[in-house]
């Protein structure tokens, strides 16, 4: 019994001292495990991290470009794409095939049949899902809503953003497209400017339990999203929209291979509307047959236009003469014979105003080896910007194409052949023509902001790049190129628009033939354009506009349909920028009235005595004794009633009525205080977004609302009853 106790006390203390072991190797383990963190080489700590953590991506928005009003013209909204899902283990997957091919394929833009198989196939194939063709991708609210409302069982979708752009085939060259699923940007502003346009996502790290829930007070690491940046530019949509339609209107009337416009500020080189044909919806990218932005690429023989310049060239040496006469119809060159546009025909011996007037190659070949030299005539050409790029801000802008071996090139460089430019170089030196001499870069960029700070990134402002011409020499040009279009001798009689004094240069080039040595001959095949500017006493908008081989019949010209474009386009801006002629004495229409000056740093009082008398009515902004800065600029054309507006030395300003002002008062207003407009509507101011009256600083954001004068009667009407209601409540 003894020897048996012995055995198990034996056997108790081998379990004890094997437990104490095990128990010490397991505590030493824990210790380790607890002091180190890792097992096997594995960190634990990370481990669990990766286990309960969960991230999930915040999506940033790219950034929107904008008109100058404020529309958008370019935005990221949201998408749907529908799928089908087929996994009969899902709570909601296809049932019914047949029922959902009737009901959904007219919806996605695909054949029922197709549609049914595609399921079918998935089915039998075993597939979880299956994506269901083009139509189902990028879907609008409304197209999602219509889907989601039949309540098909496996019909599912995802939202994704996508690239819109509200306003179509709107300035499509000039805005580009980015892909719809936010992917590459590809043409335009869209591509130019990616790198300011183009969001960052941000993260979002949590602790969640093991259903992904995210703990109650979870130690969360946000990186926020940084949005694109926004984009302004100078086009104003009004003018754009009413170019686009006419253009629309011509294309489908005389079918031609092209057409090019371009609308610009002569006094700031904002560019207000710019658009080609064939063009494209950048919603339907995959349309587009033109990928080419003609304004700025299409580099070809100007024609006649470019006589302007030369003309202008002549008279600021002093050797244009335009009383001399001269033998038109033809003359001859070294080996070549240079002839007037009617057969070589001429009018006789004319004189060089009429010369200019009926578009003689002859007199601007006499011009440009007689008068000025071929140096100086090239000397010019440089002035003016044709030897460079405009540099203005959009991609691919070619370079010109300057012919200068000998007598005969500059001969016919003069007259607008042999010699290629773009047509943004012809804009571009035509605001030296326009702005009294001085020329001013073009450009379309009006500002980039940062939309979490507001802050703005880039801020354009008019540059002037040169003064080729005098004042005195800009004048007399425009007064020959008003004679282009109201004189009986003049080419360009098409383009008189009534009411309103045009000045502008018809061109008739000619096209190289690609398949043989020469041109190409016949009845329509040019390229026909007209360069104009109006008020021609001092011009506020000019416009450029080229159509190219149009099919007109063989009783008109193609002043015909580029003269549609013009006039049409011309007359609607004047209108609508509220620039009216005045009645002069003989009771015809003149634009002339009173000129501005320079009127920073003299006293309030000084300019009131100066201007007064004039008719302008002027708005003094703050409570200084000098101006400080001043819309409009000086040696502005100004007519009877409108509005200039002198900012003062003071530190605080006072919001005026605005109601009944124009777009343009407004604009004015705006840029003399820095402040940011946005317009609602045309015509004239109705509603304002600061009371009249009320402090306001630099740099303010200001949104009105403007409508027609039968709207501002009604206005006045309903503010003359408030008036006498509450006249009567008092008495």
């Amino acid at each position: 019994m003894e020897i048996k106790r012995s055995v198990t006390n034996k056997r108790a203390l081998l379990l004890l001292i094997l437990f104490l072991l095990l128990f010490s190797v397991l505590l030493g383990r824990i210790v380790y495990i607890q002091a180190k963190k890792e097992i096997d080489g594995q960190n634990l700590e990370a481990l669990a991290k990766e286990r309960w953590t969960r991230s999930e991506t915040i999506k940033g928005v790219r950034g929107t470009i904008y008109d100058r009003a404020g529309d958008a013209l370019a935005q990221e909204l949201k998408s749907y794409t529908f799928y089908a899902v087929l996994d009969p283990n899902q709570r909601s997957f296809v049932k019914n095939i047949d029922e959902t091919a009737s009901l959904l394929a007219p919806l996605i833009d695909m054949d029922e049949n197709q549609l049914r198989q595609a399921l079918a196939r998935g089915q039998s194939d075993e597939k979880f899902q299956i994506e269901l063709g083009a139509g189902a991708r990028n879907l609008t609210h409304e197209q999602a809503r219509e889907i989601i409302e039949l309540g098909l069982d496996g019909i599912e979708y995802r939202d994704e953003p996508r690239r819109y752009y509200p306003k179509q085939t709107y300035a499509s060259h000039v805005i580009g497209y980015t892909e719809r699923d936010m992917g590459e940007a590809r043409m335009g502003i869209e591509r130019s400017l990616d790198e300011y346009l183009q969001a960052e996502d941000g993260s979002l790290h949590y602790q969640s339990d093991r259903r992904g829930i995210p703990l109650p007070d979870p130690n969360q690491n946000i990186t926020p999203a940084k949005n694109g940046h926004d984009v302004y530019l100078t086009l104003d949509s009004n003018i754009q929209t009413a170019l686009e339609q006419v253009m629309s209107q011509v294309e489908a009337d005389y079918d031609p291979e092209k057409i090019i416009a371009i609308v610009a500020d002569p006094k700031t080189g904002e560019i207000l509307a710019m658009s080609n044909r064939p063009s494209f919806n950048p919603n339907q990218y995959e349309q587009i047959t033109n990928y080419l932005n003609y304004a700025i690429t299409d580099r070809f023989e100007p024609g006649s236009t470019v006589k302007t310049f030369t003309v202008a060239a002549a008279i600021e040496e002093g050797v244009y003469k335009g009383d001399e006469t001269f033998p038109s119809g033809s003359i001859q060159i070294a080996d070549r014979t240079i002839r007037d546009h009617n057969q070589a025909r001429g009018w006789g011996t004319i004189t060089y105003d009429e010369g200019f007037l009926r578009s003689s190659n002859v007199a601007m070949s006499k011009i440009a080896l007689e008068k000025l030299g071929p140096e100086k005539l090239y000397q010019y050409l440089e002035k003016f910007g044709f030897y460079n790029k405009t540099g203005i801000d959009l991609p691919n802008e070619s370079d010109s194409l300057i012919a200068n071996n000998g007598p005969v090139d500059a001969a016919t460089t003069a007259f607008g052949q042999g010699t290629a430019v773009t047509p943004i170089q012809q804009i571009q030196a035509a605001t030296a023509i326009a702005n009294d001499g001085k020329m001013m870069k073009p450009y379309i960029i009006d500002r980039i902001i940062d939309p979490d700070t507001n802050e703005t990134i880039l801020d354009n402002e008019p540059e002037q790049i040169g003064e080729p011409v005098s004042k005195e020499t800009a004048e007399q040009v425009r007064d020959l190129l008003g004679q282009v279009v109201s004189s009986s001798a003049g080419t360009g009689n098409l383009y008189n628009i009534e009411g309103f004094d045009v000045a502008g240069k018809t061109g008739t080039a000619q096209i190289r033939d690609p398949n043989a040595a020469g041109y190409i001959y016949g009845h329509g095949e040019n390229i026909f354009s007209f360069l104009g500017m109006a008020p021609k006493d001092d011009p506020q908008l000019i416009v450029y506009v080229a159509v190219e081989r149009p099919k007109i019949s063989q009783m008109e010209t193609g002043s015909v349909p580029t003269s549609q474009i013009f006039n049409t386009i011309m007359k609607h801006s004047l209108q609508y920028l509220s620039i009216a002629p005045t009645e002069s004495e003989n009771n015809e229409q003149s634009t002339n009235g009173f000129v501005t000056d320079n009127y920073q740093g003299q006293t309030i009082k000084k300019v009131i005595e100066t201007v007064e008398v004039s008719g302008v009515d002027i708005v003094v902004l703050g409570d200084g004794k000098k101006v400080e800065a001043q819309q409009p600029l000086d040696e502005r054309g100004m007519l009877v009633g409108e509005r200039l507006f002198l900012r003062t030395d003071g530190d605080e300003y006072q919001m005026p009525d605005m109601t009944g002002w124009s777009n343009r008062d407004v604009r004015r207003f705006a840029q003399v205080l820095d402040m940011n407009p946005t317009f609602f509507g045309n015509g004239y101011v109705l509603t304002q977004s600061i009371e009249p009256g009320v402090t306001i600083k630099k740099g303010e954001y200001l949104v009105v609302e403007l409508g027609g004068l039968n709207e501002l009667e009604e206005l006045d009407e309903v503010e003359e009853g408030a008036e006498e209601t509450m006249e009567d409540t008092t008495e």
